[in-house]
């Protein structure tokens, strides 16, 4: 029989990747997006701002020709005052024909990427990173399974935006045959007609791909962010700490808590025993407390050394067995006696005040 290691298999990449992961390859810019999805919105959105826009637009271009040729044209000798009031008016009307459409896109373009990945500012892709010129990664790129999928992905858009634009054309062919019997605006109304149909539609199949596409991408992201069980186990130890080094932080911080209140101990007025098991140490200065407090507490091995720290500093120590056992469940260090537990208490006190002779 054939013998595995399954140490071996410790480094392949199988559980999903954790909040944490997923939360630094944000920060580093990697993320869930496809490219194409962006780009149809964009067109899309241009094409439908054109299609609605058209009447506009043909107004500012008219108004922009008129203007070259009843004014510019006819002018005679040009100054510098003269030169530069032509090129601002060329720009104010280009101004007014071009800035929405580059508004449209913009808007289009931060739209497509906000529903994606949401509102993301970051500037890691931006570093200079060596490994990124590195010849052989290129390589590795460029023949890769990636490289494979984009190309399909390519020609998969040039057919289908290539088919519905020639069906579309098809499908008005005298309309096309016809354009070399009609008027200038006439063809140009057509053709607009045209072009805006056919772009709006080539929008709508890249829309279409690019939905095949980003669940492609979704795919090869969660790949990516796979991990292995020891990637897992590394990330624990870098956030939460090693459990060693945890268990021995919190050995120490018991043993300063302990050490606190066993110095406490002296300064109780008494203990209060089960005997053997349970030390409940009060405490209550008159005019300084509403209540007596509870200044130490331990069951086993810590009541018998509250037991002995009270004995070397001469506090009483009482035995209540009941009383005691309730305290200790019902109570926290530095509580104030419970409501319930005062006239119990009080008796206690006033027993411990009379053998101290303090009253």
């Amino acid at each position: 029989m054939l013998r595995l290691d399954l140490q071996f298999f410790a480094g392949e990449k199988t559980e999903k990747a954790t909040p944490k992961k997923r939360e630094d390859s944000r920060k580093k810019g990697q993320v869930l997006k496809s490219q194409d999805v962006t780009s149809a919105i964009v067109l899309l959105s241009v094409f439908l701002f054109l299609f609605f826009a058209a009447g506009y637009m043909k107004d500012h271009f008219y108004k922009f020709f008129k203007e070259t040729f009843h004014t510019y044209i006819m002018m005679g000798k040009l100054d510098i005052d003269q030169t530069m009031m032509i090129y601002m008016e060329v720009i104010k009307e280009m101004a007014f024909i071009m800035l929405p459409v580059m508004l449209i896109a913009m808007v289009a373009a931060i739209a497509g990427n906000l529903i994606q990945f949401g509102l993301l500012f970051t500037g890691e892709p931006l570093k200079f990173d060596l490994k990124k010129i590195d010849p052989m990664k290129g390589l590795k790129r460029i023949f890769s399974i990636k490289a494979i999928v984009e190309l399909l992905k390519s020609l998969l858009k040039i057919s289908f935006i290539g088919g519905v634009t020639s069906i579309i054309l098809y499908l008005n062919i005298d309309k096309v045959l016809n354009l070399a019997f009609k008027t200038p605006s006439a063809v140009m109304k057509t053709v607009g007609e045209l072009v805006a149909l056919m772009g709006i539609t080539a929008s709508f199949v890249l829309l279409f791909i690019s939905i095949l596409d980003f669940l492609y991408q979704k795919f090869d992201y969660e790949k990516n962010l796979k991990m292995s069980k020891q990637d897992i186990k590394d990330e624990y130890k870098n956030s939460e700490g090693d459990p060693l080094i945890k268990s021995k932080i919190k050995q120490r911080q018991r043993e300063m808590a302990m050490r606190r209140m066993m110095q406490e101990v002296p300064q109780a007025d008494v203990v209060i025993t089960n005997p053997t098991h349970y030390a409940i140490a009060i405490k209550y200065t008159d005019g300084e407390m509403d209540a007596p407090v509870v200044v130490a507490k331990g069951v086993d091995f810590i009541a018998q050394k509250i037991k002995l720290i009270a004995k070397e500093n001469d506090i009483v120590t009482v035995e209540n067995r009941p009383l005691a056992r309730a305290l200790y469940s019902d109570t926290e260090i530095g509580d104030r006696i419970p409501d319930q537990f005062f006239k119990a208490v009080a008796e206690v006190l006033a027993y411990v005040y009379r053998i101290q002779r303090k009253i």
